[in-house]
């Protein structure tokens, strides 16, 4: 081979070698900087615990923002709380659901017992802030008393997917019950000539779609469990210890 050519092909195998280099290297600084953006728990979670995880996040997100639209929908109920405004009152309410304190208003009812409560025409309370508690406090319920979620964590998904239609029938009622006056108990989605306003209909749709997935997704898990289980002893295999 002439010297020209060996050159050649030698700067052509360190350029791709140190192409190679630089990719690995970012690569490296990539996964650094992803596990620098997490919190050292992660590394006791499942695919399906991060999930779990995230979508609580996420429900009780859209939960607060409901609870933002309705005090904003109806601005009387705020002040039947006792707080010095909505903002107190929304603080408030989100302390004592995600530190599963009880509601003063609800005395000692929690999840379903509260939402009945709340969605009684006798109720005089704050129906705001006690409709979103007691929501709130069965979606914890729901998963286990939980709103983070480890390895050594169970999520019934049988609980997750009544917790879904669970907010699918309070939704409903929600834009149905009146008071004695034919008064609806709450203001939320809105269909007049002047305009709609279907906000909150899609804001709990979205906490219904993350049930329903995150049900569909420890349910298949277990059962994936079950199938390998079910397989090794079909086969007569020893199941896998590491």
């Amino acid at each position: 081979m002439p010297v020209r050519t060996h050159l050649s092909v030698s700067c052509l195998l360190f350029s791709l070698i140190a192409s190679l280099g630089g990719c690995a290297r970012d690569q490296g600084r990539d996964i650094l900087h992803q596990l620098g953006d997490g919190k050292p728990s992660e590394l006791f979670q499942t695919s399906v615990d991060r999930m779990a995880t995230l979508s609580m996040r996420d429900n009780l997100d859209s939960l607060y923002l409901l609870m933002n639209k309705l005090y904003q929908r109806n601005p009387n109920q705020w002040k039947r709380s006792g707080y010095l405004d909505a903002a107190t009152a929304e603080r408030q309410i989100r302390q004592a659901i995600e530190q599963r304190q009880p509601l003063a208003q609800l005395g000692q009812r929690r999840d379903l017992a509260a939402l009945s409560y709340a969605l009684d025409p006798e109720f005089r309370g704050d129906r705001v802030g006690a409709f979103i508690y007691a929501i709130g406090s069965m979606l914890i319920t729901a998963h286990g008393g939980r709103s983070e979620f480890f390895v050594t964590d169970t999520i019934d998904p049988l609980f997750v997917n009544n917790a879904a239609r669970n907010i699918e029938k309070a939704t409903w009622m929600l834009s149905q019950r009146q008071d004695a006056q034919g008064v609806l108990l709450l203001f939320s989605n809105e269909i007049s000539e002047a305009g709609s306003n279907l906000s909150f209909a899609v804001e709990f749709g979205k906490i219904v779609a993350r049930l329903d997935l995150l049900a569909q997704m420890l349910d298949e898990r277990y059962r994936r469990i079950g199938l390998n289980y079910a397989q090794s002893l079909l086969l007569m295999n020893f199941l896998p210890v590491q």
